[in-house]
């Protein structure tokens, strides 16, 4: 995909065809300055941060990344549990060795764990079924004790009934069941993983009546189907359990959008996004079992999976049960842990770069997340060894661990929360690792005024594999012959700790990792030995994402003018516009309704390519502090004016307009939320008032790159 200038699509307005030449030559001219010097610094400064990023990126070790994993994936590591406190103290201490100015932010948020699962078919024979991974021969930690297989706030209680398998548990396929008379009423349901969030499949169950839910991951999917299993290969074995939580929420279930403190007003359960139903996690062995003697109505076409049976959708003949046992009523409440360490900035102490990574995991969590965390630790490494040697960063640096992101992103969310005036304020971009290295081949995401400075990054670090630098290894690995091209790098629609910096205050961020083929994911399975034998033999893809991390870190910290790329980033929105007026026209909408829309992200576009300009030649001479802390306080504005206060209708914590995570899917990124989602209700009054206000963030965001240009004394 071409991402080097605003592509004249049909439905563009006129405007944006009239400033595509004065783009491609302010995107010529950034060019040419970045062959000379990195975007938003001078000469001098830039040639002082090559230097110091070159010392950064030589400074993480894969042995050093691997003693880090081998430690923290010693013990199952359940937020709200011993092992996670563990964790906690090993992290702090290896901050407080590195020199990092520490704290532990702790949070009591509703917290519910499991004590004991059971499930049953009953039909010709009475089976219950073994819930439990069992071990594998060779590798101790999948002997140690194991959280039940019970999804993260499921329902209490026993569900019994006749089963019906509704595939993936999506809502066209509840509507492919209406079709054929099927109803889950009254039903206990089974659901592959895979396609949405899992909470979206406990949602739409619960919605329609059924009375509990089984959820499998399918060999088709990430097991024998995609390759050998585990030990003899990274994928699933069909013994193994995908865990996870089914909450559709963000934070401390009882504090929606505000801090989970003491003292702070909880909500009551019922008011929350959390099921009623049960909802049991199980392995495809277990699925296999209960499908054995499922028959009535036939499968849909597409609906066959990788067992080795005639898939049905019943219902019954065969009945199933299932009973869930929490400590909801004794000690439901519980205590987690966020760790910061902090290299505070010599310049502008008040305004931060963050890294971080989720700490918590559904078992030793070697990849998920053990990855991102030793990412982000072996990055602390660097550059807490520049600072103590005198090349402190101009910015401050802040290096967090995040606990019970599983659960729901709760311990991220309850400190953006707890410090939204401190970010909103100073939060310069947030960076995030999860799942940071489990295999050879790279990818990327983030806001799209970040992306630029991410390729810039992986252009100077090397492939571990020696394949030449990330960057060429992710063009060959993509396909991207194209000289004018770019890899596609993915929208951030949440899903992980950057949601409640980006999606919920509109800090720009950035994220990336190595991925391959495996099959563990939040399983008892996800451990040190397949990370050693699977995932990232050498730790060297560890130590290359950290290398990235303490890099990136280091360039938005030490820039003279905040290095977003807004030329990108509009680009980027102009693309979605089109998707906007084919959406107008499918309801029968009068099209020109999204022209004032396509008009003012032109003007945003040409506002960026003229700031980018003034800033380059701005910056071949030394800027006064108090211009550049304008300027800069302007640039943090932009995104943050593209959010509002009161967020999306039905979701306010979702205040971004650009990205969220589509309501009905959970997982897939939906461009222009507030807009996407009016035209799909039909609601007609609704995508009028959504496109205004759209429009008007636009405006606000332009005005806010102009007043960063009149800083820099350029108008």
């Amino acid at each position: 995909m071409t991402r080097s200038r605003p592509l004249p699509v049909r439905g563009l307005s006129v405007a944006a065809l009239a400033t595509s030449s004065l783009l491609a030559g302010a995107l010529s001219a950034q060019g040419a300055a970045s062959s000379d010097r990195l975007p938003g610094y001078s000469p001098a400064t830039s040639r002082q941060q090559s230097f110091l990023e070159r010392e950064a990126i030589g400074v993480p070790t894969p042995t050093r990344a691997q003693l880090h994993a081998r430690e923290l994936s010693s013990i199952p590591h359940v937020a709200g549990t011993e092992g996670q406190a563990k964790t906690r103290d090993y992290v702090i201490n290896e901050m407080k060795r590195m020199g990092l100015v520490t704290e532990v932010r702790a949070y009591d948020v509703w917290l519910p764990h499991a004590t004991s699962v059971r499930a049953w078919r009953y039909g010709r024979d009475t089976v219950e079924l073994a819930l439990e991974e069992p071990p594998i021969p060779g590798d101790p930690a999948t002997a140690m004790a194991q959280y039940p297989t019970v999804n993260g706030f499921s329902a209490e209680g026993t569900a019994e009934g006749e089963l019906v398998f509704v595939n993936f548990g999506l809502i066209e396929d509840y509507a492919v069941l209406d079709s054929l008379g099927v109803s889950v009423r009254g039903k206990v349901v089974l659901a592959r993983y895979g396609r949405s969030f899992r909470g979206i499949k406990a949602r739409e169950a619960e919605k329609r009546g059924a009375v509990g839910l089984f959820i499998y991951t399918d060999p088709l999917d990430d097991g024998f189907a995609r390759g050998d299993v585990y030990p003899e290969g990274p994928m699933r074995p069909n013994t193994g359990v995908q865990r996870g939580s089914v909450f559709n929420g963000q934070g401390d279930p009882l504090t929606p959008g505000y801090a989970s403190v003491p003292g702070a007003p909880r909500v009551p359960l019922e008011q929350t996004a959390v099921p009623r139903i049960p909802v049991v996690p199980i392995s495809a062995q277990n699925a296999e079992i209960l499908m054995r003697e499922l028959r009535g109505t036939d499968i849909p076409a597409g609906w066959q999976g990788g067992l080795p049976l005639r898939y049905h959708v019943g219902p019954g003949p065969s009945r199933v049960k299932m009973t869930v046992e929490t400590d909801a009523a004794t000690k439901g409440t519980k205590t987690i842990w966020n760790t910061l360490g902090t290299l505070r900035g010599t310049e502008f102490p008040d305004e931060y770069v963050y890294i971080g990574a989720h700490r918590d995991g559904w078992g030793a969590g070697a990849a998920d997340n053990v990855s991102g965390t030793v990412s982000v630790l072996e990055a602390a490494e660097a550059l807490s060894a520049l600072a103590n040697r005198g090349e402190r960063p101009r910015r401050s640096i802040v290096f967090a661990t995040w606990d019970a992101e599983e659960w729901g992103l709760i311990g991220s969310t309850e400190y953006v929360e707890d410090d939204s005036l401190k970010l909103l304020r100073g939060g310069v971009a947030y960076l995030n690792q999860d799942v940071s290295a489990q295999g050879p081949s790279f990818g990327a995401g983030g806001s799209p005024s970040l992306r630029s400075t991410l390729r810039s990054v992986v252009r100077q670090v090397p492939d571990p594999q020696g394949r030449g630098m990330v960057y060429d290894v992710w063009r060959r690995n993509t396909g991207t012959t194209n000289p004018d091209a770019e890899p596609a790098m993915g929208d951030p629609g949440g899903g992980s700790d950057f949601a409640g910096f980006y999606n919920h205050l509109g800090i720009p961020h950035a994220d990336w990792g190595f991925g391959g083929p495996a099959g563990t994911y939040h399983s008892a399975y996800d451990t040190h030995e397949w990370m050693r034998t699977w995932g990232d033999p050498g730790f060297l893809f560890h130590a290359t994402a950290a290398r990235i991390g303490a890099a990136m870190a280091l360039r938005l910290a030490n820039a003279d003018v905040h290095p977003y790329d807004y030329v990108e980033y509009a680009a980027t929105m102009q693309r979605y516009v089109p998707l906007v007026t084919r959406g107008l026209a499918r309801q029968g909408w009068d099209t020109t309704l999204a022209s004032p829309l396509a008009t003012a992200i032109d003007s945003m576009a040409l506002a960026a390519a003229r700031f980018t300009e003034a800033r380059d030649a701005r910056l071949d001479t030394e800027l006064p502090k108090p211009t550049r802390e304008r300027a800069n306080a302007a640039l943090r504005r932009v995104e943050r004016e593209l959010t509002r206060p009161s967020g999306l209708l039905g979701r306010p914590w979702w205040r971004s307009l650009i990205y969220a995570a589509d309501v009905d899917n959970g997982y897939a990124t939906m461009s222009f939320p507030g807009v996407n989602e009016a035209v799909r209700a039909g609601d007609g009054d609704r995508a009028r008032s959504e496109l205004a206000d759209l429009t008007d963030s636009f405006r606000r965001a332009t005005a806010a790159l102009d007043a960063a240009r009149d800083a820099l004394g350029a108008r």
